[in-house]
């Protein structure tokens, strides 16, 4: 078997065998697409052309509200009596597994052919299989003329729970769009640190500390910052929100998220938006600033340098979101 292989434990699926080379799939709304499209460039650096891809980055499906699954590829084979005799010869072993017909765009096979294609791949693996509450979760897939076969983890859908909140605007970003913002803002999981400088209920917040990141957030309005606070207890994070100006910030970051106030919900001036957009770019060296109307120019009036920009839709309203160095 390829010696590239090596194990590795993860929450989500057991004993996964992590080869180096990833097929990813995708699900996402027309409104919604620019904005995957946006979080999967920051996140495997890739145009994301159709709804799956290769690529030898791995990310945790979880992370993102658009990725469905990801197959840590084993095999490869233009046939499935192929696929079959490389997985006999290497003689593959696994203890409860299941195997999972991932689909992948324009690949949608009737449901006999899946249940064909996961029986006689599974009859190749020596072990034992289990359907209800498998250990280990084989995927096979069609892409690009090929029978795909590896390891499959697939997004828990954990943070879907964070819509039901017990404080909420209308006008707040919804939880898929602040889990993107929050992917694009700190792509890679580590050490960063990252503001949330204007951060209303705290639905920024709640989907960074939900991925371990150590986040912040400033505001001013003293009702709507209790309100956060209410929220974050709610979902047993820790209380990261301070009651002040976000102007009186001192400390610096490695990345904001700034959802700008608009005048159509609030009474800020063209003027205050300049200076919250410029006091952003005292405070961090990456931003992700959300916006209701075109502003480029402003936002490298205030010295940012944009690097990506992408749009998304709720209701008869349009977001506009730049990614700023």
């Amino acid at each position: 078997m390829n010696n590239r292989l090596y194990k590795d434990k993860i929450p989500h699926v057991k004993n996964i065998i992590r080869t180096g080379e990833y097929l990813y799939t995708t699900n996402f709304s027309t409104l919604e697409k620019s904005l995957c499209q946006m979080e999967i460039r920051c996140l495997f650096g890739i145009e994301l052309v159709r709804k799956d891809f290769y690529t030898r980055i791995f990310v945790d499906p979880s992370r993102s509200p658009f990725i469905k699954h990801c197959i840590s590829i084993l095999y490869r084979d233009s046939t499935l009596e192929g696929l079959q005799k490389k997985i006999m010869l290497d003689g593959l072993l696994a203890e409860n597994f299941k195997v999972y017909y991932i689909e992948t765009e324009g690949e949608n096979p009737g449901f006999h052919e899946k249940r064909t294609l996961e029986r006689e791949t599974g009859k190749c693996i020596q072990g034992s299989a289990e359907m209800e509450e498998p250990a280990v979760v084989f995927g096979i897939a069609r892409k690009e003329g090929q029978l795909v076969f590896g390891y499959c983890e697939s997004n828990d859908y954990h943070w879907q729970k964070h819509k039901i909140k017990p404080c909420s605007y209308s006008n707040s970003l919804s939880v898929e769009v602040s889990r993107a913002l929050v992917n694009i803002a700190v792509p890679q999981l580590g050490s960063s640190s990252l503001i949330d400088p204007c951060c209303g209920v705290g639905t920024v917040l709640v989907e960074a500390l939900d991925q371990g990141i150590a986040a912040e957030g400033f505001e001013i309005n003293r009702s709507i910052g209790g309100n956060a606070k209410i929220n974050l207890n709610h979902f047993h994070f820790k209380d990261v929100v301070t009651i002040a100006d976000m102007n009186s910030i001192e400390k610096h970051y490695d990345a904001a998220v700034l959802d700008l106030p608009y005048g159509v919900f609030t009474s800020i001036k063209p003027g205050e938006q300049l200076a919250l957009i410029s006091s952003t770019r005292r405070m961090a060296d990456r931003a992700v600033i959300v916006t209701f109307e075109e502003m480029s120019e402003i936002i490298q009036g205030c010295g940012f340098i944009i690097a990506d920009t992408c749009t998304v839709s709720k209701g008869k309203f349009t977001r506009h979101i730049y990614l700023c160095a």
